[in-house]
């Protein structure tokens, strides 16, 4: 299933993308896709509904971030051993982790905001990861049991704010907007293997990243076992893979965006996303 949430910010309502790529409502069926929606049953419960009797949303509706309540964001960095060497860093023993904050979501359509005093505001596609049951001292073997599905992620990073502002990688990655998810989920019934995903993004129409999460230095089955030896994961929260190379700060010189900007990126059988940045 392809799973989404349409309507105004702060008002969105669960639906679902048929077959033919109608977005029908599914808000008489769920309360949002969220919380218990995303567990096994839940998804079962929706898989049983049968899309042409769902009604159809009218054209134009905006289209928002795929989830909702989203309780936190767990990010893996440098897990492209690629990208660790464009930034000049080693490849991690163990995956390394940040967080971003829920106020950084947005849709997948959305504007992107450009931090006030912002010099290096950079992109960076990543397949992200939903959680669909409650995660704790869960062992690889049984760590995909947890995954509720797939999207679309872009970790949206300042990277003065991150590294030249006194350390601590979050003070960079929090901003409004900065963690655009979606245009929908896919459920992991869909995605039998995500380590075999194409993954790219584009800046006024330029390819700069190109790359597979088969290049993935730590594959979803271990990050999600490893984070949940740290923190609990629950129902809704969200993991960001990590990008593959071709981010601005890698190229030579740096690139950074600027208001007025069109991103587009997307992952493979997950969608692409269409971003204007804009000064916040």
């Amino acid at each position: 299933m392809r799973l989404l949430r349409v309507g105004p910010l702060g008002q969105e309502r669960a639906a679902l993308l048929d077959g033919d790529a109608n977005v029908r409502d599914l808000s008489a069926h769920c309360a949002d896709i969220a919380g218990t929606t995303l567990s096994p049953a839940g998804l079962a419960a929706l898989r049983a509904l049968d899309p042409a009797s769902l009604p159809l949303v009218p054209a134009g509706v905006r289209i928002g971030a795929c989830v909702g309540a989203v309780g936190k964001i767990v990010c893996i960095g440098l897990n492209y051993a690629d990208h660790a060497a464009e930034a000049g860093m080693p490849v991690p023993t163990e995956p390394v982790l940040f967080m971003k904050p829920s106020t950084s979501i947005c849709g997948a359509y959305d504007h992107l905001e450009i931090p006030r005093g912002s010099a290096k505001t950079d992109w960076e596609v990543e397949l992200g990861v939903v959680i669909g049951q409650r995660a704790k001292y869960v062992d690889e073997a049984h760590a995909m049991d947890y995954v509720a599905g797939y999207c679309v992620a872009n970790d949206v990073s300042e990277r003065a704010f991150q590294i030249e502002r006194g350390g601590q990688w979050d003070k960079g990655k929090g901003h409004d907007t900065f963690a655009p998810i979606g245009p929908w989920l896919v459920t992991a019934d869909e995605v039998p293997d995500p380590q075999v995903l194409d993954l790219w993004l584009e800046v006024d129409g330029r390819r700069c990243q190109n790359g597979n999460t088969r290049t993935m230095v730590f594959g979803v089955r271990t990050v999600v076992s490893y984070i949940s030896q740290f923190m609990t994961l629950e129902p809704g929260d969200l993991i960001f893979t990590g990008t593959p190379p071709g981010v601005g700060m890698g190229h030579k010189p740096p690139v950074y965006l600027t208001p007025g900007q069109t991103l587009r990126l997307g992952v493979q059988g997950l969608g692409e996303q269409l971003l204007q940045t804009v000064a916040a």
